[in-house]
C-alpha cells in the first residue's frame, strides 16, 4: 500500500486549497438583509457583542477612552485565576487595606487577615472589595505596579488598543482607562474560565472569620439583575460586575445565555442608566440577531474531501478537511448563511489546534461576524488495497507524464493546465514574498514592544530583572489556562 501522506506537504495543500478557493468563491446574496440598528442607549459609551463569535451587534464611542471603575475587576480575577492556585494563602498588607479611597467597596477587611485566594475573589466579584483587589495583586505580582504591567500585557494579548491600567481595583486614575470594544473583549475571556462563572454567578458567599468579622461575613454581589428579587433581573444572566465612581459613572458588564446565544454588554460612563441600556442592548440584540454554528453551515472547505486533486491523485485519499466545531457566527436574524463571505488566514496564533492550517475569517456586508479554524488531518486507510489501483479506476491516465500534465480525467485542456500550473507557481511568489515582508513587519513590530515594555518598566521603578524574579519566585504556583466555558 503507498503511503500518500509524505508526498503531501503543509504547502502543497496550501497551495491547492488556493486554486481551489479561486473558482469556489462564496458569493453574496443580492437580497441581503440590512444590519438591524435600530437602537439607542444614553450612556456615553456602550457595546452589545456575542460572546461565541466576538461579532459586535451594536457600539456607541465603542473605541474612546473612559474610566471603569470596579469593571476592572473582571481582568484582575481572570489574571489571578491564570497565575494563582485557589487554595493558595493570602495575606492582607498595610497597603492592601488602606491604600483606598476613602468609604470605598470593602469586604471588612483588616491588616494581617489571611484569605484563601478563593476567599480572596469571591470578595473581589461580588463585594468589589478594594483591599481584596490590592492583596491579590501583591500576592500574585509582588506589588500593585507589577500587577499594572501583567494587566497591560494581558490586555494586549486579548487584542485591546484603547486601555491602560495602573491598579487593580479600578479607583480614579487619569492614566487608568479603557473603551468599551476592549472591556468586551476582556469579558469574552473571563467568561472563557470556567472558575470565573463559578464565582460571578454567585448569589452569596461565606467569607471565614477574620479580625473585623468574628461570626464571619456572608456576601452577595452587587450587580442587581442577578436577582430574582429585583425588578430588573434579566433571565438567563449568567454573570457581571457593576462600577461607579464620580468621574467613571455607572458602569457594568453583564453576560447573558438565551436560545443558544450568548450575549456581553458592557456600559460605560452611564448616568443612572445602565440597568435599563443593558436590558435594551440585550433585548435587541436578542430580537434581531441569531447565532450560527459554522460546522453546521459551511461545507465549502469540508467538499475539498471530494473535489480536490493535485497531480492526479485525489487529496482526500491522503487527508480530511473539517471546520472546527467550536465557532459560531451572528448574523440578522432574517439572514441567511449564504450571505456571508469568507477569507483564510494562514497567520495562525498559539492558540490555534492542533490540526489548523488556517483560520476562516467571516464577514456579512463588510462587517465581522466570526472566526473558525480550519482543520487538515490525515485519513487513516481501512484496507490494504493497493491506493494506485484505487485512483487509476477512477481517473484515467495512460502513463505518469499524463498524469503530471492532466487534472480532470472529465476535461482535459492541457493550455488551462499550463495556465493553472502558473497561476500556481505565481501564487506560490506572492506567498513568499508576502511571508517576508511580514516577517519582517513582524520582527519590527517586536523590537517596538520590547522598547515599549522597557519603557514602562521604567516608569514602574522596576527593572525587567526583578519583574522576571517576581514571576519565576511564582512560576510554581501557575495554573493552566481554564478550557472554554461550555454552556
Amino acid at each position: 500500500m503507498i503511503n500518500l501522506w509524505p508526498l503531501i506537504s503543509k504547502q502543497t495543500v496550501i497551495l491547492s486549497l488556493c486554486f481551489f478557493l479561486t473558482f469556489n468563491v462564496l458569493s453574496a446574496n443580492a437580497q441581503m438583509v440590512d444590519w438591524p440598528s435600530d437602537v439607542s442607549i444614553e450612556a456615553e459609551g456602550g457595546i452589545v457583542m456575542d460572546m461565541d463569535s466576538g461579532a459586535v451587534i451594536y457600539g456607541k464611542n465603542m473605541h474612546e477612552h473612559y474610566f471603569p471603575a470596579s469593571i476592572t475587576k473582571v481582568l484582575t480575577a481572570l489574571i489571578v485565576l491564570e497565575n494563582c492556585d485557589l487554595n493558595e494563602v493570602v495575606t492582607f498588607s498595610h497597603n492592601a487595606v488602606y491604600n483606598v479611597e476613602y468609604n470605598s467597596s470593602n469586604a471588612n477587611l483588616e491588616e494581617g487577615d489571611q484569605l484563601s485566594a478563593q476567599d480572596c475573589l469571591y470578595a473581589l466579584l461580588l463585594k468589589s472589595a478594594n483591599e481584596a483587589a490590592n492583596a491579590l495583586a501583591e500576592h500574585v505580582a509582588g506589588s500593585n505596579e507589577a500587577f499594572a504591567l501583567m494587566m497591560n500585557e494581558k490586555a494586549r494579548e486579548l487584542g485591546c488598543v484603547d486601555s491602560n491600567f495602573v491598579n487593580p481595583s479600578g479607583l480614579n486614575d487619569p492614566g487608568h482607562y479603557t473603551s468599551a470594544y476592549d472591556m468586551a473583549l476582556i469579558t469574552k475571556a473571563a467568561f472563557e474560565n470556567e472558575t470565573f462563572v463559578k464565582i460571578d454567578s454567585s448569589l452569596y458567599y461565606d467569607l471565614p472569620i477574620t479580625k473585623r468579622n468574628p461570626e464571619g461575613n456572608r456576601i452577595y454581589p452587587g450587580h442587581r439583575m442577578l436577582k430574582k428579587s429585583e425588578p430588573v433581573y434579566y433571565p438567563g444572566i449568567i454573570g457581571g460586575k457593576t462600577g461607579y465612581t464620580t468621574k467613571a459613572g455607572n458602569t457594568l458588564v453583564t453576560v447573558v445565555q438565551k436560545d443558544e446565544m450568548t450575549l456581553g454588554v458592557v456600559i460605560l460612563n452611564g448616568h443612572m442608566t445602565h440597568y435599563s441600556d443593558t436590558k435594551t442592548l440585550l433585548d435587541f440584540g436578542f430580537a434581531n440577531f441569531k447565532s450560527l454554528k459554522v460546522k453546521e453551515y459551511d461545507n465549502t472547505y469540508t467538499s475539498l474531501n471530494s473535489d480536490l486533486m493535485l497531480n492526479g491523485i485525489f487529496l482526500s485519499e491522503g487527508v480530511i478537511f473539517s471546520i472546527d466545531t467550536q465557532h459560531k457566527i451572528t448574523i440578522p436574524e432574517s439572514a441567511v448563511f449564504a450571505d456571508v463571505t469568507s477569507i483564510l488566514d494562514y497567520h495562525l496564533s498559539d492558540e490555534a489546534p492542533e490540526h489548523a492550517i488556517a483560520s476562516v475569517q467571516y464577514t456579512y456586508g463588510g462587517l465581522e461576524v466570526g472566526t473558525a479554524y480550519l482543520l487538515v488531518e490525515r485519513r487513516t486507510l481501512e484496507s490494504d488495497v493497493d491506493v494506485t489501483t484505487t485512483i487509476s479506476e477512477e481517473t484515467v491516465f495512460q502513463d505518469s507524464t499524463e498524469a503530471e500534465y492532466h487534472i480532470s480525467a472529465n476535461h482535459q485542456n492541457i493550455w488551462l493546465v499550463l495556465l493553472c500550473i502558473i497561476g500556481l507557481i505565481g501564487l506560490l511568489c506572492i506567498i513568499v514574498f508576502t511571508k517576508m515582508f511580514l516577517h519582517k513587519k513582524e520582527e519590527l513590530q517586536r523590537q517596538k514592544r520590547k522598547k515599549q515594555r522597557l519603557a514602562r518598566f521604567k516608569d514602574s521603578n522596576l527593572s525587567s530583572q526583578e519583574f522576571d524574579l517576581l514571576m519565576e519566585q511564582r512560576r510554581p504556583n501557575f495554573t493552566k489556562k481554564d478550557k472554554r466555558f461550555k454552556k
